[in-house]
């Protein structure tokens, strides 16, 4: 097709060439006729006699028909005939010259598609070979699959069997702690009741452990020091959520001046984004949680590293201080809770009821539970002197995303991703209000110091203001259209920071949702936001893998 159309070009560039040419002037020449030429030669040579004698036997036999248009014709020019042919042999030389030149180009052409032809023949081999070895292989893989089939659902009939048999083990083991403990208070009011018994005649319980020995044998003594250690802890961990009052119900501080607040220092603080941040209740140190399966705590506003811990399989979500300081919580994406102890400078204790991925930690402020939320939508309470689940709180249809204790109560909060803040009673796992608002799924949640409001965010970006005692939103701010991650309120409880999805944190006021500045300097979404206790200072952490100090 290449050659065809090649060819076509040149001869419309020829014809064009032809067509534009113009025609040449020649001078017009009439031809002679045979017998005028014998007459003009005759009259030119001077033969009178001959010429009349040729005049009349030409007469003669024209006038009989003896002569034939052959005999009569004109006298053939042989110079311009000469020249007619040579023009005709240079026209055709022209044309053999362009005929070899598209010869030639021709031939260039055939041989570039010739070596492309081989080029992608062997192209077609290599590939055909590959695909040859690729089907082999992949025969040769599904081969050795097929071996493993009746193995893989072995295992797979053995975890179920394994699971199920754990979840009897589990129901067993709450029913039998159940009736240990009621065994235990039945044997604490039968010693309490024998030393009343007793204190008249000078035995008291000392008095009654001693005839119990020398009627039971020691083995009745010693369950009954043991029964009188657990249920001392009972009492202790019991004790923890008698009613007290908020000593910061009647306090009254200075709002915080955001509007002359400033990026002051900026910290590397680990190679992954920086989920949470939590504030040591006695020193200028900020613990830090982050997505690398590690948390550190720092000194500020220095930023000098203190202590690095390592040891969830999985990303940290939450991190939460005791309220005496003397140890620490965190939550991870493995779906576990670790104490932390600073003496010793290890974990503790690890709390693995949770089926799914912990999303938040929080002490109570007696120190002695700790509450955690996770994607298995349910949350729990854990007594910390038994390293047990107390309480499990369920209610919420999808993924608990913050839990909060109210400060100094029983009371705990919980946000979800079924749209809804939900206000628990931590001594019966009652749920006592459920507020509903939110049009998209909540992040998080947090009170002021006083406990009587709730602050709420939500993936669309809104916030929302709860009256505990009036039980009913107080009011609603649009941080949007980017999500809001979490929020923080000021001692004062007048100022409310919104950690964003765009890079900043906005401040508003929690009296009439007036806006009052935008702290603009993470490079990514900002994850977390606290207040500092005496509120000199905004401590910020991002998926940057930075927390920022601003004062």
């Amino acid at each position: 097709e290449d050659l065809e159309s090649a060819l076509m070009k040149v001869r419309l560039q020829a014809a064009t060439e032809a067509e534009t040419q113009a025609p040449r002037a020649t001078i017009g020449k009439r031809p002679e006729l045979v017998d005028d030429f014998i007459r003009n030669f005759l009259l030119k040579m001077k033969l009178t006699k001959t010429l009349d004698c040729f005049q009349t036997e030409w007469y003669e036999k024209s006038t009989a028909g003896l002569l034939t248009p052959e005999d009569v014709g004109v006298v053939a020019d042989v110079y311009q005939r000469n020249q007619e042919l040579d023009n005709q042999v240079k026209a055709l030389r022209a044309e053999l010259d362009k005929a070899k030149e598209i010869a030639h180009k021709a031939r260039s052409t055939w041989d570039k598609f010739r070596k492309e032809r081989d080029f992608h023949r062997m192209n077609h081999r290599r590939v055909v070979q590959e695909k040859s070895k690729l089907v082999t292989d992949l025969r040769r893989l599904r081969a050795h699959l097929s071996t493993y089939e009746p193995t893989l659902k072995g295992l797979e009939d053995k975890y179920q069997v394994a699971m199920k048999e754990k979840a009897m083990a589990r129901l067993q083991a709450d029913r039998l702690s159940g009736r240990v403990e009621t065994l235990e208070t039945q044997l604490q009011q039968t010693l309490i009741a024998a030393g009343k018994t007793l204190d008249g005649e000078g035995g008291g319980a000392d008095s009654l452990l001693e005839q119990s020995r020398t009627a039971g044998g020691k083995t009745a003594a010693t369950l009954g020091g043991t029964a009188k250690r657990r249920l001392t802890a009972t009492e202790t961990s019991l004790a923890a959520f008698q009613d007290r009052e908020n000593p910061y119900l009647h306090a009254e501080f200075e709002p915080q001046r955001v509007d002359k607040y400033e990026l002051r220092k900026t910290f590397k603080a680990h190679i992954a984004p920086v989920s949470a941040l939590s504030l040591h209740p006695k020193k200028a140190i900020v613990a830090t949680a982050s997505d690398d399966n590690t948390w550190k705590m720092w000194s500020v506003p220095n930023g000098e590293l203190i202590l690095t811990g390592e040891g969830h399989k999985s990303w940290v979500s939450g991190i939460d201080f005791h309220p005496k300081a003397a140890n620490l919580a965190t939550s991870s994406g493995d779906g576990t809770v670790k104490i932390w102890d600073f003496m010793k400078s290890k974990c503790v204790a690890t709390l693995a009821d949770h089926s799914q991925a912990v999303w938040g930690v929080a002490f109570h402020d007696s120190g002695d539970f700790v509450a955690s939320c996770s994607m298995d939508h349910t949350a729990k309470l854990w007594d910390l002197t038994k390293h047990k689940c107390r309480l499990t709180l369920r209610g919420h249809v999808d993924s608990i995303n913050a839990i909060v204790f109210q400060p100094f109560s029983n009371n705990i909060t919980t946000c979800s991703g079924d749209k809804t803040v939900s206000l628990w009673d931590a001594r019966t796992g009652l749920c006592i209000q459920t507020f509903y608002g939110h049009q998209n799924s909540c992040n998080h949640v947090a009170f002021n110091l006083r406990g009587d409001t709730i602050a709420s965010t939500d993936a669309d970006g809104g916030v929302r203001l709860w009256d505990v005692r009036m039980v009913q939103e107080r009011l609603q701010v649009n941080a949007g259209p980017h999500a809001a991650n979490k929020v923080a309120i000021d001692r004062s409880g007048t100022i409310m920071a919104v950690a964003s999805d765009d890079h900043s944190v906005k401040v508003y006021s929690t009296e009439d949702g007036a806006f009052m500045s935008t702290l603009d300097g993470h490079e990514e979404a900002v994850q977390a936001v606290l207040f500092e206790s005496n509120g000199s200072m905004l401590l910020t952490a991002g998926s940057d893998n930075t927390f920022r100090v601003w004062n």
